[in-house]
């Protein structure tokens, strides 16, 4: 989809916030996640011992690696006629769809491609049905280059998704890993948007089984690893024309910008592949707000500027929130322009085929 039919997508569907009660500003819901009904039974059927299903102390049905909860099953995540009433009712106007942890890395690395394939086609069938509602980022088999590269071409250039989730290491090894140097040199010509998805951090699975603080607490720190490795590695310098988010405000990224910095300067091996201080090239990446609160959208903002910050709710995940999100944009201290720039404007200008 072109941007001017993009344009035209969000207009028709501004009204439903306006009918909500809610502001006129279109909104762009840019990290949530949905999940294909015949993906749950893809991980019963072909997913590794460290993968199963489980129930929660209040019955629900859970998904563990390792015997830590990776998430609990909610229905939104296979019906859109749910996650539709639910946009309704605080005026989300579009959803650009995502395949969250374990994505395609949960069976054998040779099954990746026909999982991603059938994941991609999953979410461009339902975009064929809800045009105006929702948008989708692809699923990659990074473990087999050639295969990603090619399911890179058809996602963009048939299917017409608008970008690449990436998990934050795959299968424990980091995005600066040298086999996927080809994906990320396409990657680069084609100024694609990546949304940095954090998974468990390597080797500590068992040490956040309590109090679920895989997703509370090692989610958002395994994001911050990925991506002060990928800064040092140069990874960020040699590409520069990725649109790379990173989800949960940044995870402990903007607030650590000094001591990066501090480490620029201090160590060698941390100038060996970069020419500037990471805080130049950190700043140049996009964050959204999930999980976030109205001071620490204001402390981002006041670091980078409206124009990287990005709506998120990671709906339906707990402890993700759409209306939750809404509120801590429309109750932070942001003039009406940033708060537009933020709910659809920054999303317009990195998405791709928008």
């Amino acid at each position: 989809m072109r941007r001017r039919e993009f344009l035209h997508t969000m207009a028709l569907a501004a009204p439903l916030a306006r009918r909500a009660g809610k502001a006129a500003i279109p909104r762009i819901d840019i990290h949530n996640h949905f999940y294909p009904a015949s993906y749950f039974e893809m991980i019963r059927e072909l997913g590794a011992p460290d993968y199963r299903f489980a129930t929660d102390p209040s019955g629900n049905t859970t998904i563990e690696f390792r015997g830590t909860r990776f998430f609990g099953v909610q229905p939104p995540m296979t019906d859109p006629g749910l996650r539709i009433e639910a946009m309704d009712r605080v005026g989300v106007d579009i959803q650009v769809l995502s395949l969250s942890v374990p994505n395609v890395y949960f069976a054998e690395e040779s099954r990746e491609p026909e999982i991603a394939r059938k994941t991609n086609d999953a979410y461009a069938e339902l975009i064929s049905r809800h045009p105006r509602r929702f948008k989708a980022l692809a699923s990659i088999p990074m473990d087999v280059p050639e295969e990603a590269l090619k399911e890179l071409a058809r996602t963009l250039d048939e299917l017409k998704l608008q970008g690449v989730l990436l998990l934050s290491h795959i299968r424990g090894k980091p995005l600066t890993d040298r086999r996927f140097r080809p994906f990320f040199e396409e990657a680069d010509r084609r100024r694609l948007f990546v949304l940095i998805h954090p998974m468990l951090p390597v080797g500590m699975a068992e040490q956040l089984k309590d109090y679920v603080l895989g997703p509370l607490v090692g989610f958002p720190f395994d994001s911050t690893l990925a991506v002060a490795r990928m800064c040092f590695d140069g990874l960020f310098r040699d590409f520069p024309n990725i649109r790379f988010l990173v989800p949960h405000l940044g995870g402990a990224i903007p607030y650590l910008l000094p001591r990066l910095d501090q480490g620029y300067r201090d160590f060698p091996a941390n100038r060996a592949k970069i020419d500037e201080p990471p805080s130049t090239y950190l700043k140049k990446l996009y964050f959204d707000t999930v999980s976030a609160g109205p001071s620490t959208v204001a402390f981002v903002r006041d670091l980078v500027g409206a124009e990287r910050i990005a709506f998120g709710s990671d709906y339906p995940h707990l402890p993700g929130s759409m209306s939750g999100s809404v509120s801590v944009i429309e109750s932070s201290s942001l003039s009406e322009p940033e708060r537009a720039q933020i709910f659809s404007g920054t999303a317009l200008s990195i998405l791709n085929n928008v």
